[in-house]
């Protein structure tokens, strides 16, 4: 018999036989850990705790601080009806500083005295601040923030008559990118970097110019300046890709660029000494992939060298933890890896449980910190639970040191994970990918198949928890989920194998994918369904184009015509540049061999279309038109809009859970109509 522990205020034990599945609810009760921040001397961690507001129906994110000891017990700094976030720690780890609206209503930077617990308010800004990073001699804070610029209007209207109730003005626009996913239409403005005294007063402004400014933000050891990236050229709108690391004054704000190559250069981290500079970025090649690269330079901006020039997976996170080496983060074969760098290219894995802080679907995640102490800190979540804080220290062996979801999973019976292989129908590539099957699994008996496919489709899925995938298992499916070509954490070359040629042979390995469970023997072949978002939308819609074998499918917020898509999406000129040779009016036959669209005429599948009134990325009209396509054949559909979502519908947790309710149900209708046949 299993037996689950949970640690509360009381110790408890649910066996096997009085567990439950999961349901649609559960989501209000998960939580995940975030951006651990490590103190100065390594003996507290703090971090973000982020859990569902089920009255709000919002994400909320409150401070909680752990002894590394794990002898000092586990407590809330900073919570309430409010959301806190970005904790860190002053230079000598007496202070704490955060953001929070709880009091203002808008997001403000404040200051908490740890050995007090007094907060003070340090700013009163009119936007959110971001990035926000301590000056090394704890007097001052650098933050970012977006300055919004008022325009003369193209035509300015007359005044009306007193008491007369015109229409709104006209609203003009004339920018490259004027809307943005999640973020609306854009205001004319841009990002610029501040700094304000810690102890409160007047930001003064350090960049200028009509370029944004990006974070995270990094301070000269000596307080001098500000290192940061930005894309300070003239057509920064139609080069979505390009950014250099660049150096501001403190005193006088004079600016100088460190970095100069064709190609995205960020994220700049000075070392413990502040001789050197650690940097991500790698040459543009006008690849839909490209490897992104560690990369130093000394605080001067010279003898610039390549770290992982010969590592062949994609640097995500890079942080100093001596003055000689660097702890980097990085996807391996759907797994999150940290290893210690040395500059002389060399790697050491450390740990490959990084994880967890996404609830929807099993995406690759997870943050970490490291300093002079020698703790890192970071996100370990497993496929069976989501992200909890855990330590390494040393030569030690990595302690996990809270258990935010025990509580909850100490009662729910959850679906085994399992890891499988099989080779692509293609060219015999192998293809990974993993099933999850339903809990009080009988390998005897006949089971549906649920495909479902991740975005992106540069991204990956790995081991993870998902709660959209353990819902369908909850709901009596076998849930099979891949990285077929094109897949992060497998290399260049597989990654690429999609470019100029998506959706290219991806039908191929999921197909193979699909056979390869059905021959375990315990999967109805009369009940295949399939569904995907995004990415996945565009290769659900491609399947039931080439193919009558699902039984029903859901195209969520996909791409149907690349020609509209490009022409409608909010990063056009990144996907025109980089994901086509010409433009859909020099080569429409390419945009429109590629869209599934193209195969609608073949469709007998009963298929359902499900996205957010509010998605940019891929909009609206993209469902629509395949719906009304589905229509005028009279192919059984329905169009399910969640109002006011975007691109990323799960933000809100009972959209995840409309999202997943109305996959489900349009399943068992033609679940049902098989089983009676």
């Amino acid at each position: 018999m299993r037996i689950a522990f949970c640690i509360a205020a009381a110790a408890c034990m649910v066996s096997t036989a009085d567990a439950r599945p999961m349901k649609n609810t559960d989501i209000f009760q998960l939580e995940y850990a975030t951006d651990p921040q490590v103190s100065p001397d390594g003996a507290v961690i703090a971090y973000v705790r982020q859990s569902n507001d089920i009255m709000s129906d919002r994400a909320r994110g409150s401070i909680w601080t752990t002894a590394v000891s794990g002898d000092a017990g586990h407590r809330p700094l900073l919570s309430g009806a409010d959301s806190y976030s970005s904790p860190r720690w002053s230079p000598s780890g007496d202070r704490l500083a955060y953001v929070t609206g709880a009091e203002t209503g808008k997001p403000q930077i404040y200051v908490r005295w740890m050995d007090t617990g007094q907060t003070a308010l340090i700013t009163n800004l009119a936007e959110a601040p971001r990035s926000i990073a301590w000056a090394p001699d704890g007097r001052s804070i650098a933050f970012s923030m977006f300055v919004e610029d008022k325009p003369e209007p193209l035509a300015p209207p007359p005044a009306a008559p007193e008491g007369a109730e015109w229409a709104a003005p006209a609203n003009v626009i004339d920018d490259v990118l004027y809307r943005a996913d999640g973020a609306g239409f854009s205001r004319s403005g841009a990002t610029h970097i501040f700094v304000v005294p810690a102890d409160g007063g007047t930001p003064r402004q350090l960049t200028e110019g009509d370029f944004n400014h990006a974070g995270p933000l990094n301070w000269a050891t000596d307080g001098s300046a500000i290192f940061f990236s930005a894309n300070r050229n003239e057509d920064w709108e139609r080069d979505l890709v390009e950014s250099d690391i660049w150096r501001v004054s403190v005193s006088d704000k004079a600016m100088s660029q460190l970095t100069t190559r064709d190609g995205p250069d960020f994220a700049p981290t000075v070392s413990p000494d502040g001789t050197k500079i650690a940097y991500l970025g790698n040459e543009d090649t006008l690849m839909g992939y490209q490897t992104t690269r560690v990369s130093i330079m000394t605080a001067a901006g010279a003898d610039k060298q390549v770290l992982t020039d010969d590592f062949d997976r994609s640097i995500d996170a890079v942080a100093w933890d001596s003055d000689d080496s660097l702890i980097i983060q990085y996807d391996d074969r759907g797994r999150t890896y940290l290893a210690r760098l040395a500059l002389d290219g060399s790697r050491d894995a450390l740990m490959r449980d990084i994880s967890g802080t996404t609830l929807g679907r099993p995406y690759t995640s997870g943050t970490f910190d490291t300093n002079a102490s020698g703790v890192i800190a970071y996100t370990s979540g497993r496929a069976d639970r989501p992200a909890d804080i855990a330590v390494k220290s040393g030569d030690n062996p990595a302690t996990r040191l809270t258990r935010l979801n025990d509580d909850l999973l100490a009662e729910v019976d959850l679906g085994a994970v399992e890891r499988i292989t099989w080779s692509s129908s293609a060219d015999a590539r192998e293809i990974e990918g993993w099933i999850v099957t339903p809990p009080d699994f009988d390998e005897t008996q006949q089971y549906p198949l649920v495909l479902e496919i991740h975005g992106g489709p540069f991204a990956a899925y790995g081991p993870h928890f998902s709660a959209e995938a353990q819902l369908f298992a909850a709901a009596g499916y076998v849930v099979l989920y891949a990285n077929p070509r094109g897949s992060t954490s497998y290399g260049d070359e597989f990654a690429n194998l999609i470019h100029h040629n998506y959706p290219g042979q991806d039908y191929d390995d999921l197909m193979s994918g699909v056979d390869a469970v059905i021959a375990r023997g315990f999967i109805d072949e009369s009940q295949l369904f399939v569904t995907g978002g995004s990415g996945g939308g565009v290769l659900t819609a491609w399947i039931v184009g080439k193919t009558d074998r699902f039984a029903a499918a859901v195209v969520a917020k996909p791409v149907i015509n690349w020609t509209s898509f490009v022409l409608t999406s909010d990063f056009y000129p990144f996907f025109q540049k980089y994901w086509f040779e010409k433009s859909p009016w020099e080569d429409p036959m390419a945009y429109w061999e590629r869209s599934p669209l193209s195969l609608v005429g073949n469709v007998a599948t009963p298929t359902m279309l499900l996205t957010g009134e509010a998605d940019y990325r891929t909009p609206m009209s993209e469902t629509e038109q395949y719906y009304q396509a589905l229509q005028l054949r009279d192919i059984d559909t329905a169009m399910v809009r969640i109002p006011d979502a975007p691109h990323g519908i799960a933000a809100r947790p009972s959209n995840l859970i409309a999202k997943v309710d109305n996959i489900l149900a349009w399943f068992e209708r033609y679940r049902s109509s098989a089983d009676d046949s």
